[in-house]
């Protein structure tokens, strides 16, 4: 296997470098150069080498470089080597430097043929492209104007129906108006009069209840006053007794004191007689002396349980007489809480009649709002009646906007329609320009092969070429070897009088590392025979007038100087009108050439 690696140039179609590694070229490169990639990875390796350069070209400070070296001036067939540079502060390190050699003539035609193929068959896809394009603007042309026809019938339908629908409507609205203001008007007398009526008949009830409220109240307040007598008079009794039950009970639970000090006592005068009776044997004669005085204490105990006794009987009357209190205090409040309720169900009496009172008060306001929100809703209709009537307004407005859509739509059809005419027209015209440069140039090739002294004075690079091609004029007296465009040999072909004119320009366009030259050197032209031949037979070589009419938006002929139109050779081919006058000697080429 081998890798192929090919360098070229868009701006030249000549420029052609070729390079052929083997597997035992890279192991002379690895053992040259130090490389560690073997052969299978050597191609990836070289491409991610090159991209690494294409993203660091952009900076101002590139880290890695290539260059393209020669040891001639100027490229002109020399071998070359292409350098890849890592750039440090310290060092520039060479990371591969490949040896190309330049392609030979066959190699050279071989590529521009694949490039003249590549182009045919991308100008054969743009022109089905084309084809398929117009076919769907056409179709798609179609599609929009039935479709415009279908929604202008459409619009024509919906005016007419939403004009027979809004006349309905407002006739509708119109005579509903009048009849609900008619009912309205008539509910309201009718309101009003029942209103009137049970407003005086509210009124009669009103009065008879209040003056039957009123003498039931000065009733109701003669009880009260007898009421609240009684019970400030009771409340006074009750105080006096309570106050007497106070005393007694103060003086029961003194006489309670008196019996338990005399209970003691007793015990204490027990133990005594017990020790006394003890002390009977030994003290015999004070025995009278305690038989008097035990007499005397139990005289005094009868009468301590005389009067405990008594005490007792004046308790229970007590108890007795304050029950009988306790009982009319209990019929007495039972009074009271009767009287009570009797007041308690007069106010609920009176808070009925108010509450009847609200009731019908609650009622006419409700009726007053039933006419108020009828109003309300007479006025809510006529809004809507207003709004319907706007938006009658916005669709209408709709529609003419619709309709200027619509126009506006058809005029950008018109303009695409007219673009798609000028872009076929211009594609003629570069078609047609195209075949005729063709023509020209096989007519100074078949000129030059006929013409040997031409070519011998060009160089010696016609002699050298395998297949006998002419080769290209070069300029070795301003030291240019770089090869020359065909255009300039058409250029001059046309104008024999290029070499005579001193002052007129250059017409090729050289490469910038070569210097560029302010007046072409002599130049040997050659005679057209061609044309002559072609004059006899009557064919009219040239374009049409169309061709060379001037337009603004119309792209120059690179490698035409302005004087080449206004050689005596073209102008036969010209036709009348597109053949300059002397006054528009400089007049630029794109005037007669657009597109």
């Amino acid at each position: 296997q081998d890798l192929a690696v090919r360098l070229t140039d868009d701006t030249d179609p000549f420029f052609l470098y070729n390079l052929v590694i083997s597997e035992e070229d890279l192991q002379s490169l690895k053992s040259q150069q130090g490389l560690l990639v073997d052969f299978s990875a050597f191609p990836q390796k070289f491409i991610d080498l090159l991209q690494q350069c294409i993203q660091e070209q952009n900076k101002d400070i590139p880290r890695f470089l290539l260059q393209l070296v020669s040891s001639a001036p100027a490229l002109d067939h020399t071998p070359v080597s292409l350098n890849v540079v890592e750039t440090n502060p310290f060092k520039h390190l060479t990371h591969l430097s490949l040896k190309f050699l330049p392609g030979t003539d066959a190699e050279i035609k071989k590529f521009l043929a694949n490039g003249l193929k590549c182009l045919k068959e991308d100008k054969m896809i743009l022109e089905e492209k084309l084809k398929k394009t117009e076919e769907d603007l056409t179709r798609q042309l179609n599609y929009t104007q039935q479709s415009l026809s279908e929604k202008s019938r459409e619009l024509d339908k919906l005016k007419n129906e939403w004009t027979s629908y809004t006349t309905a409507l407002s006739n509708k609205h119109s005579q509903e108006l009048t009849s609900e203001k008619e009912r309205a008007l008539q509910a309201q007398t009718q309101y009003q009069q029942q209103h009137e009526q049970q407003k005086k008949e509210l009124e009669n009830l009103h009065q008879k209840s209040i003056q039957q409220l009123q003498n039931r109240l000065s009733e109701l307040e003669v009880i009260n006053k007898d009421l609240t007598e009684r019970r400030y008079k009771g409340d006074s009794t009750v105080r006096e007794l309570k106050a007497k039950l106070s005393g007694l009970e103060d003086e029961c639970q003194r006489a309670k004191q008196e019996v338990l000090s005399l209970r003691r006592e007793n015990t204490t005068l027990d133990a005594e007689c017990h020790e006394k009776e003890k002390l009977i044997n030994q003290l015999q004669t004070r025995v009278a002396v305690l038989e008097q005085e035990i007499k005397d204490k139990d005289q005094l105990v009868t009468r301590t349980k005389e009067v405990l006794d008594a005490t007792q009987e004046q308790k229970v009357i007590l108890e007795e007489s304050t029950e009988e209190k306790q009982r009319h205090i209990e019929k007495l409040e039972t009074t009271i809480k009767s009287l009570s309720a009797e007041l308690l169900k007069a106010n609920e009496i009176i808070k009925k009649l108010q509450g009847d009172l609200k009731t019908l008060m609650n009622k006419l306001k409700l009726k007053n709002t039933v006419t108020i929100q009828q109003e309300k809703l007479l006025a809510e209709k006529e809004e809507k009646l207003q709004k319907e009537q706007r938006e009658s307004q916005e669709m209408g407005q709709s529609l003419r906007l619709k309709e200027q859509e619509v126009c506006k739509l058809q005029e950008q059809l018109e303009s695409t329609i007219q673009k798609l005419e000028e872009s076929k027209e211009l594609l003629k015209t570069n078609e047609n320009v195209i075949t005729w440069l063709n023509r020209q140039l096989s007519e100074v090739q078949m000129a030059k092969k006929v013409d040997t002294p031409a070519s011998a004075h060009a160089g010696g690079r016609a002699a050298g070429s395998p297949l006998g091609m002419p080769g290209r004029p070069s300029f070795h007296s301003l030291g240019i070897s770089h090869p020359i465009s065909p255009l300039y040999a058409f250029q001059n072909f046309l104008d024999p009088t290029h070499s005579k004119n001193g002052n007129s320009q250059c017409p090729v366009q050289l490469n910038s590392q070569l210097s560029k030259p302010s007046r072409c050197p002599d130049a040997h032209t050659v005679p057209a025979a061609g044309h002559a031949a072609n004059k006899e037979n009557g064919e009219q070589l040239g374009l049409e007038s169309k061709y060379f009419k001037k337009k603004d938006d119309s792209i120059p002929l690179r490698g035409l100087s302005q004087n080449t139109l206004n050689s005596e050779y073209l102008r036969p081919y010209l036709p009348a009108k597109a053949q300059p006058s002397p006054k528009a000697a400089g007049t630029p080429a794109s005037a007669y050439f657009p597109g």
